[in-house]
């Protein structure tokens, strides 16, 4: 093996490389920024949960329990509603995923000796989330009781708060309930996004694209035929994975089809939007892949799906806010497992609307520069 034959190919490799203008920043931007996500993503406590406070006691005790939730880290009250009638429609519209419902008569129940029960009601949608959320309240409470002992002389007959945790929407705490109505969502993205991109890029590689457009087609024609099939197969994968689910994974369905059909139908499109932009930026479908991982990564972390966004960093958690994928996930769990309806998603619907319009129109838009050019 001669080392100067070596050379010659590394130093050829190197310089395709360099002229490579999407490989190249890929290479260097991709690593670093899958490093600062998961650092900071991966590695970050339940933190920061939205919560209700509903205090039916208004006394010094029920107020010492409110300030020991919000001063504790995990717990932000972002709600105080007066009864607990008021807490389902915040956990349907994903407002709150705790409350903390404290009963009239709490404290002269307490100086009576008698004891008490408050209830701690848990969304349990996000599975993971609840379980730690619920535990996260036994502690508080229990902290409670331990310096209310302290303050008595350690009196082995003085009344505690008992907490009583209830989990709604998913009771046994099944993480499959939780993941299965996202990743419907999950596998349109993937699939549409990277088969619209190499499909374009495909075409161009074999030359087939331009020998198109000597025909008869119109531009128009050639966007409505190449985008239709994808529509079809999405439909039918999230279909198949809807029925898969249900059935076979037993995850019930609470919700309306026509809900989740719009939501997903205003997803496509972003999704098909997402599509076309990578094959704009690709030459060869080995780009293609590149640009699809880089999209398809941080849409991972930082939608919601694996981890809290309540409990990411508040540096990164406005980014979320630019991930299509966020949005339907509250769409998906919210209605599949807690029956929402329109009335509670509408910002879901709204930001999915607006993400439908701007993504695909604005691709359509680049896309027919390109085939003109």
């Amino acid at each position: 093996m001669r080392m100067k034959r070596v050379r010659l190919l590394m130093w050829k490799e190197f310089l395709q490389l360099r002229r490579d203008r999407l490989l190249l920043p890929l290479l260097f931007i991709m690593p670093m920024l899958y490093l600062i996500m998961f650092g900071y993503v991966v590695g970050s406590d339940v933190r920061n949960l939205p919560t209700a406070i509903v205090d039916q006691d208004r006394t010094e005790t029920s107020r010492s329990i409110a300030d020991a939730f919000e001063n504790s880290g995990y717990f932000i009250i972002e709600e105080r509603p007066l009864s607990e009638d008021a807490v389902q429609p915040l956990m349907d519209g994903n407002r709150v995923q705790v409350a903390v419902l404290i009963p009239p008569g709490l404290e002269a129940d307490l100086e009576r000796n008698e004891q008490v029960a408050v209830a701690i009601v848990v969304d349990g949608s996000d599975s993971k989330t609840a379980s730690v959320a619920s535990g996260y309240a036994q502690q508080i409470l229990g902290d409670l009781n331990a310096k209310r002992l302290e303050d008595l002389g350690f009196d082995p007959d003085t009344a505690t708060i008992d907490a009583r945790v209830r989990v709604l929407f998913n009771p046994s705490l099944r993480s499959v309930n939780a993941m299965i109505p996202g990743l419907a969502a999950l596998i349109l993205m993937l699939s549409i996004t990277a088969i619209m991109g190499q499909a374009v890029v495909r075409e161009r590689e074999r030359g087939t694209l331009e020998q198109m457009f000597v025909t008869p087609i119109t531009r128009a024609e050639y966007l409505v035929g190449k985008i239709a099939p994808y529509v079809v197969v999405a439909a039918i994968q999230v279909t198949v994975a809807m029925v898969i689910g249900a059935y076979w994974f037993r995850v019930p369905f609470n919700g309306s089809v026509l809900v989740v059909g719009l939501g997903l139908f205003l997803f496509l499109f972003t999704a098909i939007g997402q599509g076309i932009f990578v094959s704009m930026v690709s030459r060869t479908r080995h780009q293609a892949q590149q640009a699809t991982m880089f999209i398809m990564i941080p849409t991972m972390v930082l939608s919601g799906y694996i981890f809290p966004i309540e409990s990411m960093p508040e540096t990164i958690q406005p980014l979320t806010y630019a991930i299509p994928l966020r949005y339907i996930l509250v769409i998906l769990r919210s209605n599949w497992m807690k029956g929402a309806g329109f009335e509670a998603l509408w910002p879901q619907f709204a930001a999915m609307a607006a993400f439908s319009v701007v993504v695909f129109g604005l691709a359509l838009s680049r896309f027919h520069k390109r085939l003109s050019d």
